[in-house]
């Protein structure tokens, strides 16, 4: 199984503005993105970026660079852009790995691309960890998922899903031990033939409801199969909080 990593890094950012090139541990983020594409054993790790400072800053390090427009509403179409620049065949698996997750461990962008070799049904593969904190399930910041009995998503949101009637009405109550709640990672793999269509499909009203691209799968037809992490994935980088708790962990 050979699989492809790209990295959709831009500069722009509400809350920390030049993201990728903030230092951690002494390295840009970005690096240590790009390491870890690195260390999953890809056979292609590309950083695919619309701004010079970025390009210039991974080429420093021998990054694989690819330019594209700067007109992108999302990491997706980035990655579709560098399909076709680089002409990759349309059975080629890639992995979207995002520019502000340094702490992505390596064994999960190898698991989510076997599971996208592994499941014919699926159009795209992704995965996910579980919820057992009652903040964190109600946090709109966590993205949930609901699958059916094989793996497959039935619904991802911004709420607490699957709402349990009873228990829910006390807000002091602790989770329902009956009932498997998950955190859906953003962490994607998909063959190059469904992104190149994905990207040109009507963005769907429930994508917009949420602010959740994935939901534009199943809203047409389109199936997202979604395991458990063999591991749990590691922080992101959001806000300064994240930046200074990250910068500790990879010291």
């Amino acid at each position: 199984m050979q699989f492809k990593v790209v990295i959709p890094a831009r500069y722009a950012s509400v809350r920390l503005p030049g993201k990728p090139l903030l230092e951690l541990a002494g390295k840009p983020m970005i690096q240590h993105v790009f390491q870890r594409g690195v260390e999953s054993g890809a056979s292609e790790v590309v950083i695919a970026t619309d701004d010079q400072r970025i390009a210039d800053v991974c080429r420093s390090f021998s990054a694989d660079v690819c330019m594209t427009s700067d007109d992108h509403r999302s990491g997706s179409d980035r990655i579709a852009e560098v399909v076709s620049i680089r002409g990759w065949a349309d059975d080629e698996i890639i992995v979207n790995l995002q520019g502000d997750e340094p702490c992505m461990p390596a064994e999960l962008l190898h698991q989510v691309a076997q599971d996208m070799d592994s499941h014919d049904a699926a159009a795209v593969t992704t995965l996910s960890t579980g919820i057992t904190d009652r903040n964190k399930l109600f946090d709109p910041h966590v993205v949930k998922v609901v699958t059916d009995a094989q793996g497959y998503a039935l619904y991802f949101s911004r709420a607490p899903i699957p709402w349990h009637r009873d228990e829910f009405i006390n807000s002091d109550t602790p989770l329902p031990a009956n009932i498997g709640f998950a955190r859906h990672i953003g962490l994607y793999a998909y063959r190059s033939g469904y992104l190149t269509r994905f990207v040109t499909l009507d963005h769907a009203p429930i994508e917009r409801a949420e602010s959740l691209e994935q939901l534009r799968v199943l809203w047409h037809g389109d199936r997202i199969h979604v395991s458990e992490a063999m591991i749990e994935p590691g922080h992101g980088v959001d806000t300064h909080d994240d930046l200074r708790r990250v910068s500790e962990l990879l010291v």
